[in-house]
């Protein structure tokens, strides 16, 4: 770890163990996603294949580290939107009793995912094989996605999950606070910036709120 920017796959570990304390269970588990993912990827494109020899850094702890700033237990539903391979979806629940939908359209990814959560026993993980646009309305308490769709547009689309104490988290690559100008002046003020621990061009928009209808197109 260099400057708090997680670097390697032991780095990656140590900081799964000082931030969430896994147990052995857990710990079974995540070992056990990685070689279902590993496998699963010679089958359909889950992830690049360049990124396997840092998936710990690339994909584990990456995902997890949305957990980091979110640990309310017990705080109601997560939503992951757009989950794929369930990245961060899937780690979140392995680390966390929270109950988790996972949002996908995709049909294969979908058969993965409700493979993983059956083999991994996580109960608490939902998966809806659908475009978000049909998913039926409920309150989130959290709210994450990873590579979905434009921030704008990501939002637009889940508004109506969320209610005042909703969490946002949103990795947004290098262009976060590009993506955050283009907003609306309302929206932009439920969110700040977060450096990923990850990936030192990378940012995750970190926010809390509802948007309502009022606030659509305020600048």
């Amino acid at each position: 770890m260099t400057n708090g920017l997680l670097n390697s796959e032991e780095g990656s570990r140590s900081w799964l163990e000082e931030k969430f304390a896994p147990t052995g269970d857990q710990w079974t588990k995540i070992e056990r996603f990685v070689g279902m993912l590993i496998a699963e990827n010679t089958q359909q494109n889950l992830i690049s294949a360049s990124t396997i020899p840092t998936i710990w850094v690339r994909h584990i702890a990456d995902s997890a580290q949305l957990l980091s700033f979110d640990t309310r237990e017990g705080e109601g539903l997560w939503i992951d939107l757009g989950s794929g391979p369930g990245l961060p979806g899937l780690v979140v629940a392995i680390l966390s009793e929270r109950p988790m939908l996972l949002v996908e359209s995709r049909k294969r990814r979908c058969d993965f995912l409700r493979h993983v959560a059956a083999e991994l026993d996580l109960a608490h993980v939902e998966v809806a094989e659908m475009p978000l646009e049909r998913v039926g309305a409920r309150p989130a308490a959290t709210i994450s996605a990873r590579a979905f769709a434009p921030l704008d547009k990501l939002i637009t689309l889940s508004t109506r999950f969320s209610t005042e104490s909703t969490r946002w988290l949103l990795p947004k690559g290098r262009n976060a606070v590009k993506e955050l100008a283009l907003l609306p002046e309302a929206w932009q003020r439920m969110f700040h910036v977060e450096q990923s621990r990850t990936d030192a061009d990378s940012q995750i928009l970190v926010g809390q709120g509802r948007i309502g209808a009022k606030q659509r197109g305020k600048r």
